[in-house]
Order: C-alpha cells, then sequence, then structure tokens
C-alpha cells in the first residue's frame, strides 16, 4: 500500500487537473465508440466503428478496485488528456489483463487502434474478443487488423466464426472481406487466400465476386472474367456484378460487353445506374448516337437533370448535328442549373464549327470564371487574329488567367507565333527573349528563341540557345538538327553538324526534314550517292520546296540533270515563291 500513496504522491498534481475524467465502471458499460482521430483511409481495414452496441448481458468480474487499480486508471486517463494515447492504450491494457472486464479490454482496443500501435492493437482485440466472444466489432477489428497486415493464417477463425454466426447470409461476410482486402499489398497471396476461403460456398454469388474482384486486381484477367460470370449466373439481377463483368469484358470484347448491358437495361429498364454505365460505355466506344437513346432515356426520366441534357447536348455536338445541339445547349442554358459559363463555351466551339466566327466569339468572352476559362481566352485571342485584330487578340492573351507556369509559356508563345504571321519578327523575337529570362532552362523557350535569333539575323543567340537547350535535353531531336543543319548550310563545322543532324536522326529516323538535313550533310562531305539516297527518301516522304532544291542540286552534281530539272520545275510550279527553290532552279535553268 505504501508504494501506491508514492505513486498518488507523484501524480497529485497532475490527478487534480483531471480528476472529473477518472472513468466511471457504470457509464463505461453502456456503450462505448470506437472511432481513429485521424483518416480512417490509413487505418487497419478503414472499418467504420461508430456504432457499437452493447450486448445485452456482460460476465464481468467481481473485482475490487484497489490502489494499484486506481492509480492504473489515473494514469491512463490522464495520459490520454495529455495527448499520450499509446501511454493510455498500454494502462489500459494492463488493467484489462488484471481485472478481465470486457469493458476496460474495449477501451483499450479503442486506444491501442487510436493510436496505431498494431501488435498491441492485435492483443488487446484478442483479449476483448476473448472476455466478450458474443462482440461483432472485437472479431472484425481483428480479422481487420490480421488481413490488413497479411496475416492471412491467423485471419481464419475470425472467418469462420463471422460465416458461422451468418448461416443465412454469408454473402455479407464475403463483402466484409473483399473490402478488407483492397488494400492488400501482396494481391497475388490476397488471391489465393479468398480462393481457398470461399471454395465451401460455390453457391454464394458474393464469393465469386470477392474472388474476380481480387483476381482483377492481381491482374488474372481470365480467372477474374470466370468468377464474375458465376457471380451474375448465380445472381442476374446484382447490377454490381454485372458492371464488373462488362468492365472486363469492354478492353476484348466489347460487343459482348453492350450486349450483356443490352440485355440487362431491357430486364431492369428503372436500374438507372446500369443504363448510365450503359450510356458511357457507348460513349467509349465512339457510337455517340446508341449512347445519345441512352442518355435520353435518363433524361426523360430525370427531365430537371441538367447534367443529362448537356450530355445529350454534346453527343449531338459530337455527331455534327449543329442544328441540334445549339437548340439543346441553349435549352440547357435558359435551364439555369448547368454551370452557365461552361455551356457557353461549348456554344463558343459549336458556333466556330458553323463559322459563325462574330457569335462564336460573343460566347468565349461570356465565361468569365470555371474550367474554360483560360481556353476560352486563347479561343477569344484565336478569332480576333483571324479577323486581323492582332493587338485586340494579344490583349486577349495577356488578360486570360493561368493556374501554372506552362499555361504562361504557351500564351507567350501563342503571343510570339500571331506577331510572327504578322511579319513582326523583332517583335516577336523580343517577346520570346523577355518570356526566357523567367524561364531560362525551359526546352521550347529555348528552342523558339533560337527559331526567332535565326528569323531576325542572330546567328550567335541562335546557336548560344541551341546549346543550352542541348544541354538541358541531349536528346532533343530537333534541337540537334536545327544547330547541324545550319552549320551545313552555311558550310561551317561540317563535322560537328554531321554529327549533329545524325544524332537528330537516330532518334527521329521517320523525320522527312532530319532525313533532308542528313543528305544535305552528305553532300557538304562529297558523298553525292549517299546524298542523294537520303534526299530521295525525304523527297517521297514530304515534297517539300527546300528539300526538292536539296535534291534538284544533288542531282545535277551527280550529272543527272534531266530528272533533277523535272523535279525542280515541277516544284517550282507548285512552290513558285519559295526563295531557296528560286535560288536553285535560277542557278541551273537561266
Amino acid at each position: 500500500m505504501k508504494s501506491f500513496y508514492c505513486k498518488l504522491l507523484l501524480l497529485l498534481p497532475l490527478v487534480l487537473g483531471a480528476c472529473a475524467h477518472v472513468p466511471r465502471p457504470t457509464e463505461d458499460a453502456q456503450t462505448i465508440s470506437i472511432k481513429p482521430t485521424d483518416n480512417t483511409a490509413e487505418q487497419p481495414g478503414g472499418t467504420d466503428l461508430d456504432n457499437v452496441q452493447e450486448q445485452s448481458k456482460l460476465n464481468l468480474p467481481n473485482v475490487a478496485l484497489n490502489g494499484d487499480m486506481l492509480y492504473e486508471f489515473l494514469l491512463g486517463d490522464i495520459a490520454l488528456q495529455r495527448g499520450r494515447p499509446e501511454m493510455a492504450a498500454q494502462a489500459y491494457l494492463d488493467l484489462a489483463k488484471t481485472t478481465r472486464d470486457p469493458r476496460v479490454a474495449r477501451r483499450a482496443a479503442q486506444l491501442a487502434f487510436e493510436s496505431r500501435q498494431m501488435d498491441k492493437s492485435l492483443e488487446a482485440f484478442g483479449l476483448w474478443q476473448e472476455l466478450e466472444p458474443s462482440a461483432p466489432l472485437a472479431n472484425q477489428m481483428l480479422l481487420s487488423l490480421f488481413l490488413s497486415s497479411g496475416k492471412y493464417q491467423e485471419a481464419r477463425p475470425q472467418v469462420a466464426q463471422m460465416l458461422a454466426a451468418a448461416p443465412k447470409s454469408p454473402g455479407n461476410v464475403f463483402m466484409l472481406i473483399h473490402s478488407l482486402l483492397t488494400r492488400a499489398q501482396d494481391k497475388n497471396a490476397a488471391l489465393a487466400w479468398i480462393v481457398d476461403v470461399a471454395k465451401p460456398y460455390p453457391n454464394v454469388a458474393e464469393a465469386h465476386w470477392a474472388v474476380a474482384q481480387l483476381a482483377s486486381a492481381a491482374n488474372k484477367k481470365t480467372l477474374a472474367l470466370s468468377e464474375i460470370e458465376l457471380a451474375v449466373k448465380l445472381r442476374p439481377e446484382w447490377d454490381m456484378a454485372v458492371m464488373f463483368e462488362v468492365q472486363l469484358l469492354l478492353p476484348n470484347e466489347p460487343e459482348r460487353a453492350l450486349a450483356q448491358l443490352q440485355k440487362f437495361t431491357e430486364a431492369h429498364p428503372e436500374n438507372k445506374d446500369v443504363r448510365l454505365f450503359y450510356a458511357r460505355a457507348m460513349l467509349e466506344q465512339k457510337r455517340y448516337a446508341e449512347s445519345r437513346v441512352q442518355f435520353q432515356k435518363l433524361l426523360a426520366a430525370d427531365p430537371d437533370n441538367n447534367e443529362l441534357a448537356f450530355a445529350v447536348a454534346l453527343l449531338s455536338l459530337q455527331m455534327g448535328e449543329l442544328e441540334r445541339a445549339e437548340k439543346e445547349l441553349l435549352e440547357t442554358l435558359a435551364r439555369g442549373k448547368k454551370d452557365a459559363e461552361t455551356v457557353h463555351y461549348y456554344l463558343g466551339q459549336l458556333n466556330e464549327a458553323k463559322k459563325a466566327d462574330a457569335t462564336a466569339l460573343e460566347h468565349y468572352r461570356q465565361v468569365v470564371a470555371g474550367d474554360y476559362v483560360y481556353s476560352a481566352h486563347l479561343r477569344e485571342a484565336y478569332l480576333l487574329n483571324k479577323a486581323d485584330k492582332l493587338d485586340e487578340a494579344r490583349a486577349a492573351l495577356k488578360s486570360a488567367p493561368v493556374t501554372d507556369d506552362q499555361q504562361k509559356i504557351t500564351l507567350v508563345l501563342i503571343d510570339a507565333q500571331m506577331l510572327r504571321d504578322a511579319k513582326r519578327f523583332d517583335t516577336s523575337y523580343q517577346v520570346l527573349v523577355d518570356a526566357l529570362k523567367t524561364f531560362p532552362n525551359q526546352p521550347q523557350m529555348l528552342f523558339e528563341v533560337a527559331m526567332a535569333a535565326d528569323k531576325v539575323g542572330k546567328p550567335e543567340v541562335f546557336e548560344q540557345a541551341l546549346r543550352k537547350l542541348l544541354q538541358v535535353v541531349p536528346d532533343h531531336a530537333q534541337a540537334n538538327n536545327a544547330l547541324g543543319y545550319s552549320f551545313l548550310e552555311r558550310n561551317i563545322h561540317i563535322e560537328e553538324g554531321m554529327k549533329l543532324v545524325e544524332k537528330a536522326y537516330q532518334i527521329e529516323p521517320d523525320d522527312p526534314a532530319i532525313t533532308d538535313s542528313v543528305g544535305w550533310g552528305y553532300y557538304r562531305l562529297g558523298k553525292l550517292d549517299k546524298s542523294a539516297e537520303f534526299l530521295r527518301r525525304a523527297f517521297a516522304a514530304n515534297p517539300d520546296p527546300e528539300i526538292a532544291a536539296h535534291l534538284g542540286e544533288v542531282l545535277w552534281a551527280q550529272g543527272n540533270k534531266e530528272e533533277a530539272k523535272k523535279i525542280l520545275l515541277e516544284s517550282i510550279k507548285a512552290n513558285p515563291e519559295n526563295d531557296a527553290l528560286k535560288i536553285v532552279v535560277k542557278k541551273y535553268i537561266p
């Protein structure tokens, strides 16, 4: 007894502030709620523990409260108040072992679980189950903890007990087991275990469904499909099983999958979930008309559902039925329940397709918020630029709200492109150079700066930007080709230029422009046959006027003047304004 008073003396300052929290056995015997304090997704099994009901009668021990027990109660409660649930769990677990009271074991299990102590949780829930065998939560939590930690053999007694307790509804047990296995790390081990557990229940659809789910997660598609087919055969009205079967069938047997959905919706026309799944499956298979039929049936059953009305309108737009789509979109807009900015964006798209640019522009300008506001500004800028209103187009770009660096970069590149199209090359170059200060190592920006520098006659900036780009992205095919070709075209650094274009060719051997560069490199090296081979291949893939100019010049150098003349004349006829081609034609065909 002396030791107890020594301990109590040490705890007295804390006891005075926490004595109101001493557990009261009569209250504790009524009900207890075990609920994780953090995200249950991270807890073993993620089981909802809010609804624990008191068993009608507990076999409570007849134990007198002595000093040591009171100390443990105080220690546990104070530890909990001071944010030390792991210490509280140990205190209550010690008490449960001493008192053999199921209420105390339940409290210990709760605290051990909340403090994420796996071994202690197993011990506490095991003790609770031993002291109160009729408590379903103890059994469920033990099962959850065993399965979440991969202790499958240890989980078998819990499963057996749960199945024995529910002889008329074993399906519910298998649904619970599946939910506990979804986070299993070793999918193959979990699958082998559930297959073994399900063997004695060949006529339980949920058992086959659980096996199918685990088989799919373990990438055993054949087993998953055979098991879910059995589940559907046993319970043909079970929509979850039918949809999972279809999900497995769609990648390789879409017609069979869609036939299953058609059969189910005809037998159960009131099932909206499956019909929506059917409509979306049709959409994924690009069967737009049939998808629209299903969406229309859903809309007929729920005429105030603007999401369904919007889906129908978008399908009409996808199918090119512009007048119908416009009518449906305007009706959706008039209802006022769908996000107006989204509808205006698609009305803008629709009117662009109708070549009604002015109307499209009006709709885009009404997109002032939401997911499409950035895209709407880009379309507005495009239409204004198309109408030769460059300054207004640039203003639309600058006012576009951006959410990340890539969107900022895209705006700069579009702005530079519009200026380049308007032949305002110096301004375009300056826009890119200014942006490069903000994004000095951005590959796309470096490449565009190089191209703009070449256009305004700044070869040193061109070379500097491309060399920096190749430091950032050594395998950038277009950068290797651009720098290498510039050397070959100017007839300088031929060896380096050839290495660069050959590297580009290794990366993208099917690019006609790169193939042309390699052919031109061989010409600079005096290897005419090899040059002609590459240039013919490039010209066959893309009869570009500059490739034609290169091929004509090499053929002429080989002595194939008639073939060269034919290629050059046909190309100049098709491309009379190409400067490179005009120079070669003038050189060889005065």
